[in-house]
C-alpha cells in the first residue's frame, strides 16, 4: 500500500530508527480539523497527533499532507497515532495564520509544483513570479499549467505572457473541456512522484484532477463571469493517486503567498534581472540615477518590463522584510530565555541563602 505513494528503499532506511522503537510508516494523504487520514500497509488510517507532537506543533507547525510519519497503528480500530514527522526532501511553504509558527507547510515532499493560471481577465504575471519563486525555493520543479484554453480568443499570447516570467519552467496550454494539452501534462507526471496544484479559486484546479484521474473525484465549481474569480470548492488537501500512479494534490486555492526564507527562489526567477544588476559598472548601483546602470539602460531600450522591474523589487523588498522580522523574533526568544534564565537563577540564590 505505502508503496503505491512513494515508499522507497531510502525512506526505509531513514526510517530504521522509528521502525527500531516499534513504530510503523504512512503517508499523510488527506489533511482536515486535525484529522489525517493515512495511507499505510494496513490500508487507509484515520490518524491524531500524539500529545507531544501536538505541543511541538504549536511552535513548528503540524504534519503536511504528503509528509511521512511514523505511526502506532490500530488496524482494528482502522486508526493511528502519529509519533513524529520524517525529514522532508522538499516543502511548499507560506505565511502561516492564526498559529505561532512562521510557515504554513502546504504540500510536503513534493517533487513537481503545477502552478496553474487561467487564460481569462484573471491571469496575473505578478503572482505567477511570486508562485514561482516560492516553487523554486521549495525544492519542486515548477511546471506553469494555463487552463481554459478553449475559452481563450489568444492562447497562444497568455502562453508567451507566461514564458516571459517563466524562465527554465514549462508552460503548457491546457483544457480539462477538450483534453487539449492533458496528455503533455500527464507525460510529466512519473509514477511514485509527488505533484502539488497551486493557484487562485477557480482557475480548474479540481476540473484537472479530474480530467488526469479520468472521473470526478473532485467537486467544481464555475467563475464569476463579472471579474474572471472563482470560489473555493476544495477546502481541504488531499493527495491522490492517479490511474498512472502518480500522485496529485489539490489545494484550497490561493490568491497569495507570503515568502518564506525564498532568496534562492527569488534569484531563479529573476535570474533575467539579477543578471542585468551584475552588469552595472558599480557593485553597489541603486538603479536610480548611477552612470553605467544596466538595469536603467534595459527599461529604457524595453528589453526590461517595467512590471517585471516593480515586481522584483516589492518581492525582494517583502523578503527582505520578513527576514528582519524573523531576526527581530529571534532576538526576543533570545532575550526572554536570558531573562528566565537570570530570574531561576536569583530564585535559587535567595532560597539558597534564606535566613
Amino acid at each position: 500500500m505505502i508503496r503505491d505513494f512513494g515508499w522507497s528503499d531510502a525512506l526505509r532506511q531513514a526510517f530504521a530508527t522509528f521502525a527500531a522503537q516499534g513504530h510503523e510508516p504512512g503517508r499523510i494523504i488527506v489533511q482536515q480539523r486535525g484529522l489525517y487520514g493515512l495511507a499505510t500497509d494496513h490500508g487507509e488510517l484515520t490518524g491524531r497527533m500524539s500529545g507531544r507532537l501536538a505541543h511541538e506543533a504549536e511552535s513548528a507547525g503540524p504534519p503536511a499532507v504528503g509528509d511521512w510519519v511514523a505511526l502506532a497503528a490500530r488496524p482494528a480500530e482502522r486508526a493511528a497515532t502519529i509519533h513524529a514527522v520524517l525529514p522532508r526532501c522538499s516543502a511548499f511553504v507560506r505565511k502561516a495564520a492564526f498559529t505561532t509558527a512562521t510557515e504554513q507547510v502546504v504540500a510536503a515532499n513534493v517533487d513537481t509544483a503545477l502552478l496553474v493560471a487561467s487564460m481569462n481577465a484573471d491571469f496575473n504575471p505578478r503572482r505567477l513570479e511570486r508562485y514561482l519563486a516560492t516553487a523554486w525555493q521549495s525544492g519542486a520543479s515548477p511546471i506553469v499549467v494555463l487552463t481554459k484554453s478553449d475559452l481563450a480568443d489568444d492562447p497562444q499570447s497568455f502562453v508567451d505572457e507566461a514564458a516571459g516570467v517563466a524562465f527554465g519552467a514549462p508552460v503548457l496550454a491546457v483544457s480539462a473541456v477538450t483534453g487539449e494539452g492533458l496528455d503533455a501534462l500527464a507525460a510529466s507526471l512519473k509514477a511514485g512522484e509527488t505533484a502539488v496544484l497551486v493557484g487562485s479559486s477557480g482557475v480548474g484546479k479540481s476540473s484537472l484532477v479530474n480530467a488526469l484521474a479520468g472521473e470526478g473525484l473532485m467537486a467544481t465549481a464555475a467563475i464569476r463571469e463579472g471579474d474572471a474569480h472563482g470560489r473555493h470548492t476544495t477546502t481541504h488537501r488531499e493527495l491522490i493517486r492517479l490511474p498512472s500512479g502518480a500522485l496529485i494534490l489539490d489545494t484550497p486555492g490561493m490568491r497569495e503567498l507570503g515568502l518564506i526564507d525564498a532568496g534562492d527562489g527569488l534569484s531563479a526567477t529573476f535570474e533575467d534581472v539579477e543578471a542585468l544588476a551584475e552588469a552595472c559598472r558599480f557593485s553597489d548601483c541603486g538603479h536610480t540615477n548611477e552612470p553605467g546602470c544596466a538595469i536603467r539602460d534595459a527599461l529604457a531600450d524595453g528589453s526590461l518590463d517595467p512590471g517585471r522591474w516593480r515586481s522584483f523589487q516589492k518581492l525582494r523588498r517583502e523578503l527582505a522584510f520578513q527576514e528582519r522580522k524573523e531576526d527581530r523574533a529571534a532576538r526576543a526568544a533570545h532575550r526572554q530565555h536570558w531573562i528566565a534564565v537570570h530570574k531561576a537563577a536569583r530564585a535559587h540564590m535567595k532560597t539558597k541563602y534564606k535566613t
